[in-house]
């Protein structure tokens, strides 16, 4: 087991570095003219060129990207070079609001499939083609699009629920709840469809496997086969899809945050990433990348505990 989490982490950190490489360059050769957007464009000359020296932007691509490295590998992500905030502070901050988004949306996305799965392979008929055209159809309508028709119906048309902002929980428990109903259900609808069908196909294969059949015909209740030994069986499956979405859930939380005007790491993102505040962007790939892997890792190692095959 301790070999098996080593190697996960030693290919999650190459796996980080390859992606914070990626990330540095791409922010080198699609922003321009850093200087002039912080000093503004009324700025002289000269005021450009010392402020370019400040941040380091005379130097050399990979200089500045060893220096980057060597500080981010000890925690230390620097400053933004608009805000001069705290990089760490800021994401800190700003973390809380997406992780509730997505972890809220991902817990309810795996109840709701899992019983749509379970009840479309077990029953079939019209359940199961519903759960199949669901499927499609998540696949084929964007998630900013189903957020656009949530805010115009229940919170323009109706007025049931704010369309935009987020309120701590700590200042009003109520009003948090309210603020997180519209972003939450739009990051569902778009997930849970696709989910359902897999977990659906996985229960349907091991609904056909001779050892159910034995428990069957021993008389076993039809709700214990179910609940004690094909939903552990095909739960490997189901959780593999459910991290599959979490991670698809935290690239679509940028829109749906830039929707609701939610202060998350992904309106952190994009608006860093417009103005090309590359020490913030880098910092949020950080942080998401640790995100994944840690999700994924123990992903596994559920799996594992799961079924013992997938140890090996």
């Amino acid at each position: 087991m301790f070999a098996f989490i080593a190697r996960r982490l030693g290919s999650g950190a190459l796996l980080l570095l390859v992606i914070s490489t990626i990330a540095y360059f791409l922010m080198f050769f699609s922003t321009s003219n850093v200087a002039m957007n912080i000093l503004g464009e009324d700025a002289s000359p000269e005021a450009i060129i010392a402020k370019q020296q400040e941040l380091g932007l005379d130097k050399p691509i990979l200089e500045r990207f060893w220096g980057w490295l060597t500080h981010a590998v000890t925690g230390d992500f620097g400053t933004s070079w608009f805000t001069n905030e705290e990089i760490i502070k800021t994401i800190f901050n700003r973390l809380p609001v997406t992780m509730t988004l997505v972890i809220g949306a991902i817990l309810i996305a795996a109840v709701l499939a899992t019983v749509l799965g379970m009840t479309a392979a077990v029953k079939g008929g019209a359940i199961d083609r519903l759960v199949q055209f669901l499927a499609v159809a998540g696949f084929a309508v964007p998630n900013f699009v189903v957020a656009i028709f949530l805010v115009t119906l229940f919170a323009i048309n109706f007025a049931l629920l704010p369309a935009t902002g987020w309120v701590p929980i700590q200042d009003d428990p109520a009003q948090w709840f309210l603020s997180l109903i519209l972003p939450t259900s739009a990051l569902v609808i778009s997930t849970v469809a696709s989910a359902a069908q897999q977990i659906r196909s996985a229960i349907k294969a091991v609904l056909e496997k001779d050892w159910v059949r034995t428990l069957r015909s021993r008389g076993i209740p039809q709700r214990e086969i179910l609940f004690k030994h094909v939903l552990r069986s095909a739960a490997p499956s189901g959780l593999t899809v459910l991290s599959l979405q979490f991670v698809g859930m935290l690239g679509g939380a940028v829109i749906i945050e830039s929707i609701f005007a939610l202060p998350g790491i992904g309106q952190l993102a994009v608006e860093s990433t417009s103005k090309g505040d590359t020490p913030v962007v880098m910092g949020v790939v950080v942080y998401t990348v640790v995100i994944v892997i840690v999700v994924n890792l123990v992903v596994d190692l559920v799996n594992g505990w799961l079924n013992p095959k997938v140890r090996v």
